[in-house]
């Protein structure tokens, strides 16, 4: 089982933008991929809402995002989302380790 949770940044006047290459360029996205447990952290920008950036963040249980949420990155995450005065929406999801109907769909 892993958990995904999708986190959307949003501000105003690209402070979204800047925030998640300032994540990019500092190291901070970088440690954070290094830690024990992450298995995803990627950024992505929506066609329809250049004002928000989504956070795609994979872990491989809830232990590993506890630790995580207790790492020193936590305040440095925090100090860059003032910084950039972002707002959050957060979405999480909870995987299945069971085969799904929808790959029929799929095109690999």
């Amino acid at each position: 089982m892993s958990l995904t949770v999708n986190l959307y940044y949003t501000g105003t006047n690209g402070s979204a933008r800047k925030f998640a290459e300032e994540m990019e360029s500092s190291g901070v996205a970088a440690a954070i991929r290094d830690e024990d447990g992450n298995e995803r952290y990627d950024y992505f920008i929506p066609m329809n809402d250049p004002e928000t950036v989504l956070l795609i963040d994979s872990w491989r249980d809830q232990q590993a995002l506890d630790a995580h949420h207790a790492s020193k990155m936590m305040q440095q995450l925090a100090d860059l989302r003032d910084k950039y005065d972002l707002h959050m929406h957060v979405e999480r999801y909870v995987s299945v380790d069971e085969p799904s109907s929808d790959e029929r769909f799929i095109r690999k």
